[in-house]
């Protein structure tokens, strides 16, 4: 690091050590997230302590693993302080324009890391052993940062209790799907009054109508992803009302469908459009020139099992990219942003996915990456990510 990055890092680890507690903490966190930013492949306490310490790795690897393992230190404390420190250095490039909904996989071999299981891994591109931990992330076109970070639990874990008492897990953590931990960390965003953006995510979260309703109800605007055969309704049509009342039973108050009265898969929509209906839009500046392809937008209504529903659901855009050339549209998106705001959103998506994880690291110990001790000496799946400062590139 040159002189003034190194005060800068100095400056920043010192901060942090201010709310992580005892001042003996102090040290193996700055050697932990110096280890975090040193070449090397492998992120756990072993190397780290043999790259910051060569002269006395043993007694470094042991201050490390306790540091990592049991010092009980508040995830949310140090999470607020990294809030303070970083956000108003974003903000300074340009408000908060996205928040972005994400998960992370981690390669693992064996079964005692934390929430390990056989699972689908973005970074392996197919199902592998791996951890996966849901994020929430604040960006706009500068740069980004994580929040939240809390591990996914599989079924197969929670429903162990000799596996989970073994890894340290309290036994009040029970399951959660990952649109579930993802609502959670909106909500706490939400009630600690930071600021608001336009909530993104990919059609992992995206197709779970519960999830986009839940932050809709929040007053949150989303784009979010959706595969080609989400129903919905074109435009100008809805769901049939209830059928009359016949004076008998109860009062039907469901909506409903027939055989002639159905809804439409987005791709079948979206094949359908006219030519007019599609126009070219550059969102950003890629290495190679503008980033441009072609979109179409249509109003629609969500379909899914609206015939559980007394009333329609609103009308929200339906966005569709259709590269020229391509046999079919690639990419569709479901959002409730108003058309003028749309282009915003485009714009920061491929700007700022996936820069959540980029100072991600994991360790090999059973605590796994992302699992402290808290004050009461219980494990805790909550992740407190010491993410480092922006640097000018």
């Amino acid at each position: 690091m040159s002189e003034d990055r190194q005060e800068r890092f100095a400056a920043y680890i010192e901060a942090l050590a201010e709310v992580i507690g005892h001042v003996d903490r102090a040290e193996p966190l700055r050697d932990y997230c110096l280890g975090l930013l040193l070449p090397g492949e492998r992120k756990s306490v072993e190397p780290i302590a043999a790259v910051t310490a060569p002269a006395r790795v043993s007694a470094k690897h042991q201050s490390l693993l306790h540091f990592v393992a049991n010092a009980p230190w508040s995830n949310e404390r140090v999470l607020s302080r990294i809030q303070e420190l970083i956000l108003p250095v974003i903000e300074g490039s340009g408000a908060i324009e996205a928040w972005i909904i994400d998960d992370t996989g981690f390669p693992k071999k064996g079964r005692h890391s934390v929430g390990v299981a056989r699972q689908y891994c973005g970074q392996l591109g197919k199902r592998d052993n791996c951890q996966i931990a849901v994020s929430l992330s604040l960006a706009n076109h500068a740069a980004s940062l994580p929040v939240a970070w809390r591990l996914y639990l599989p079924l197969e874990w929670t429903t162990d209790a000799a596996r989970c008492a073994a890894a340290g897990i309290p036994e009040t953590v029970g399951f959660l799907t990952k649109p579930e931990i993802a609502l959670e960390q909106i909500r706490a965003a939400c009630a600690a009054g930071l600021p608001r953006g336009v909530v993104l995510m990919d059609a992992g979260y995206g197709t779970n109508t519960w999830l986009r309703e839940e932050i809709g109800a929040l007053g949150l605007s989303y784009v979010a992803g959706i595969p080609p055969q989400t129903s919905i309704w074109p435009p100008g049509t809805a769901p049939l009302p209830p059928l009359p009342w016949s004076g008998r039973g109860r009062r039907p108050k469901l909506m409903r469908r027939d055989s002639e009265h159905r809804p439409v898969s987005v791709k079948a929509l979206a094949l359908g459009l006219p030519p007019a209906s599609w126009q070219a839009i550059a969102w950003r500046e890629g290495s190679t020139g503008a980033l441009t392809s072609r979109f179409a937008r249509v109003r629609v209504r969500a379909a899914h099992r609206d015939e559980w529903r007394a009333a329609p659901r609103d009308e929200e855009w339906l966005l569709i990219e259709w590269p020229e050339g391509e046999a079919e549209p690639a990419k569709y998106w479901l959002s409730t942003l108003a058309p003028e705001s749309r282009s915003s959103a485009w714009s920061i998506w491929p700007s700022c996915a996936g820069g959540s994880s980029a100072i991600i690291r994991s360790s090999n110990r059973n605590w796994a990456w992302d699992t402290t001790r808290d004050a009461a000496g219980a494990a805790s799946t909550i992740t407190p990510r010491c993410a480092s400062p922006p640097m000018p590139s």
